[in-house]
């Protein structure tokens, strides 16, 4: 799989590029495996309570094993490699031993017919999903679990993946890729290796139609509107908000304002991925 770059042909198709699918089953998906989603329409009885949302082409949602220790220590092959909708990862298509299929997060170069494995410990290979107290120190990881049997809640995007720094003391110490280090506890599980369709961030969106099929409406400026619409708006010509710092169309501070409210977790952060970047 790589990128491509159309030929344009027509005025849509200047500077569109998209990630090859040659490689991936072309086949419906697993029907046991999906289940209806509600479509994001940004309205709650008639009002806009999410601006800029609508429309879009309409897709069932596949059922993900971020977990997989229902599966602990029973092999899995590589069925397929399929395209997922509602993520920018792509998935595989497992078949256990016992007979089982589940839908994967699939890793950077996972082929059909490989095998892999979700255990405590097991051999040190892309793909295979394992405590982290078992991975090697210096490897990528990804899936990774947070809370203790709630299964893989980051680095699940296409692309992404952490580093397993440190296995010294009680817990884990793993850099995501934001430069944030948190401590994990070791017993819980992540899967080595780096999240498939890592091309995905170079995809050149080309025209506005294929973010309209996406269900992303149009975004107007405020100081485009009127006074009465938003904070910014009226003025003549290209004149500034008039304000020290922009707001919301409510009013709310915008830009650059903390909205973190959770900091439970704050102890288990070593080093903050805000920090990181001033160095």
């Amino acid at each position: 799989m790589g990128l491509r770059i159309l030929k344009p042909n027509t005025n849509g198709q200047r500077d569109m590029s998209y990630v090859d699918t040659s490689e991936l089953a072309k086949g419906k998906p697993r029907k046991s495996l999906l289940k209806k989603s509600n479509k994001v329409t940004g309205r709650s009885h008639g009002t806009i309570s999410i601006r800029h949302r609508g429309g879009g082409t309409r897709s069932h949602y596949r059922i993900v094993d971020f977990n997989g220790t229902e599966k602990l220590g029973i092999p899995g092959k590589i069925e397929a490699i399929e395209y997922d909708p509602k993520r920018t990862a792509h998935i595989l298509l497992l078949l256990f031993k016992d007979g089982d299929r589940r839908y994967f997060l699939a890793h950077k170069g996972a082929k059909v017919g490989d095998e892999v494995i979700v255990d405590t410990k097991a051999k040190a290979k892309d793909g295979n999903r394992m405590q982290i107290q078992n991975i090697p120190v210096g490897f990528s990881i990804f899936n990774v679990e947070i809370k203790e049997k709630r299964g893989g809640q980051a680095v699940r995007s296409a692309g992404q993946s952490a580093t397993l720094i440190s296995l010294d003391g009680d817990k884990a110490q793993v850099e995501l890729n934001s430069g944030e280090i948190r401590l994990i506890t070791k017993t819980n599980f992540a899967t080595i290796g780096i999240v498939s369709n890592d091309e995905h961030s170079l995809i050149r969106i080309g025209k506005a139609g294929r973010v309209r099929h996406q269900g992303r409406r149009p975004h107007v400026r405020g100081k485009a509107m009127n006074p009465n619409d938003h904070p910014h708006g009226g003025g003549e010509g290209g004149c500034p908000i008039g304000m020290k710092h922009p707001k919301t169309p409510w009013g709310a501070p915008a830009l650059g304002v903390k909205t973190r409210k959770n900091k439970t977790n704050d102890k288990l952060i070593l080093r903050s991925r805000h920090r990181a970047k001033k160095k």
